[in-house]
């Protein structure tokens, strides 16, 4: 009797063992490292990209084994989160509790979306805010001057997407999006040499468009700008006193008033005859070729209704009668 008990024990261990090594050699395959190559790789996760699109892709690269233990350890990191966008350095070696914690953190890679229309101290916000710049890095950006002349100190930084180190300088995160600038715009330059347009006015002029327009007519008022500049006529334009009154506490683009029009600044095209000194925005594409391709008109005034349509006029009593008309 006694005999038989011990065997019932020993057989109850061995079963016992077996099991537990059955349990571990599943949870190594299904939670464990999926390879034994230590290289150090990138992994980028779009804006656009859901949970199931990030998981499938790192079954994909060899990153994990199971889809279905990485989402246990995913859901379980993130509390419900989805990983921020941007690049993170993950290796086959990692288990999935490490990976997961890893796409938990903050990406080294940080996807910064930047639209046309910023000036620079906008755009400051948002490289604080996505690459989490200190206090101190937004104010070197800021103070950060990789212009040739002081005709580029605006309107430089190419509006676009960028996916940039969360530890890169201010100084060259400047310098790339001047060099993308650059890049963009080589046909458009090489246009404005061949018609004798000096760059740095084309750029002006395109950063008030930009400002100015409400979209499919920047062609209109390009066309209308250079007559004003032809016929040596102050521009009137609304954009360079908002650029005059911009400030962090109240708005960088607040709404003009009417004292605003005997502010002393080089930029108030209100008291001064041409451009201001520099940019006073970041231009698209569209403002660019706008300002090289403008649409023929005979107008020199024009405002923008309520619904944002805009109407011209070739007369100073034409613009009363659209203003009372339009804006009254």
């Amino acid at each position: 009797m006694e005999g038989r008990s011990r065997r019932r024990i020993l057989l109850f261990c061995i079963a016992a063992a077996l099991l537990l090594a059955a349990v571990v050699l599943v949870y190594a395959h299904l939670f464990g490292p999926a390879g034994s190559d230590a290289t150090q790789m990138s992994f980028i996760v779009s804006p656009s990209e859901t949970t199931s699109d990030i998981v499938e892709r790192l079954k994909q690269q060899g990153l994990i084994k199971s889809e279905f233990a990485f989402r246990i350890a995913y859901l379980s990191d993130l509390e419900g989160r989805q990983a921020r966008p941007g690049g993170y350095e993950l290796k086959a070696t990692m288990d999935v509790w490490t990976l997961a914690s890893t796409l938990a953190q903050s990406p080294y890679l940080s996807w910064v979306t930047i639209p046309p229309g910023l000036r620079k101290e906008q755009i400051a916000d948002l490289l604080a805010q996505d690459l989490s710049w200190t206090d101190a890095e937004k104010e070197e950006w800021v103070a950060t001057d990789t212009a040739p002349s002081p005709d580029y100190v605006e309107g430089v930084y190419y509006p676009d997407t960028y996916l940039i180190p969360s530890d890169e300088p201010p100084i060259d995160v400047a310098q790339q999006l001047r060099d993308r600038f650059a890049q963009v715009f080589a046909p458009y330059a090489a246009q404005a040499a061949k018609e004798n347009i000096p760059w740095p006015k084309v750029l002006t002029i395109a950063s008030l468009i930009e400002r100015e327009a409400a979209g499919p007519d920047m062609k209109l008022i390009a066309g209308i700008i250079w007559n004003r500049l032809d016929d040596n006529m102050k521009l009137q334009l609304d954009a360079s006193l908002q650029y005059i009154k911009g400030n962090e506490e109240t708005g960088w683009w607040p709404v003009p008033q009417s004292a605003d029009k005997y502010l002393d600044s080089p930029f108030n095209t209100y008291q001064h005859v041409g451009l201001p000194p520099h940019p006073i925005a970041e231009p698209s594409l569209a403002a660019i070729d706008a300002v090289l391709n403008p649409q023929e008109t005979s107008c020199i005034f024009y405002l923008h209704d309520p619904s944002g349509q805009i109407h011209c006029s070739k007369t100073y009593s034409g613009q009363v009668a659209n203003v009372n008309k339009y804006l009254k």
